[in-house]
Order: structure tokens, then sequence, then C-alpha cells
């Protein structure tokens, strides 16, 4: 039997807002931190876990840009 994908949630403005700011705190928040952000948030707590798996995806690749950027001029060891 095929998967039934959950559809896609939308995030408004404020909600994002809550979600970074906890971000900027913690990337790695536990259950008991993602069932009170839920509540805040609006969304159930698996979403919040979706979320923070998917923002951490794109810091990491962010990360990774970053540090390619710093190596646009290497420093010769010649």
């Amino acid at each position: 039997l095929p998967v039934k994908k959950k559809p896609r949630t939308f995030y408004s403005a404020e909600q994002l807002e809550e979600l970074e700011k906890v971000f900027q705190e913690d990337h790695y928040p536990d259950n008991e931190k993602r069932k009170e952000i839920a509540v805040v948030v609006g969304v159930t707590p698996q979403r919040i876990l979706v979320w923070f798996q998917n923002r951490r995806a794109k810091w990491r690749k962010l990360e990774k840009l970053s540090m390619k950027g710093n190596k646009k001029y290497p420093t010769s060891s010649a």
C-alpha cells in the first residue's frame, strides 16, 4: 500500500518568527520543549519535530556554503 503523505504545513510570519527565535536558542529541543513550542505556535509536536529537522538541514547547508566562501582566497603554503 502506498504511504499517504501529510499535507504540507504552512506557517504564518508570526509562527515562523517564534520558531526561529527558539531555533537561535536551541537547535535540538527535547520532547517537552517541542510540546511547549507546539502549544505556542498552534501545531502538533510532530510538525515541530519536522520543522526543526528541516531547519537544521538548512542551517548546515548555509554553514557549508559560508565555509566555501571563506576558502575563496586560500593561503599559499609554497
